[in-house]
């Protein structure tokens, strides 16, 4: 387990206080799902936009192929 030395916004930490004290939480316990919870999240985005992306040139491709079918079916016909 790796220590970490943070600074938080006054009214981020005393959100945060208010809430773990009614979820009986410890600050680390909390902060580590929160991590998780978020680095889930960020990489769901990444992977959506890498996705996007190879789709993107997937389709660019495909169209390229059709493009050459019909030039040969033009020259057959």
């Amino acid at each position: 387990m790796k220590n970490l030395s943070l600074k938080l916004d006054d009214d981020i930490f005393q959100e945060t206080e208010e809430l773990l004290s009614k979820l009986e939480k410890s600050r680390n316990r909390y902060v580590n799902e929160a991590l998780a919870y978020y680095n889930k999240i960020q990489k769901r985005k990444y992977l959506e936009k890498a996705l996007a992306a190879e789709s993107k040139l997937v389709s660019m491709e495909s169209m390229d192929v059709l493009s050459e079918f019909e030039q040969i079916e033009d020259g057959e016909g």
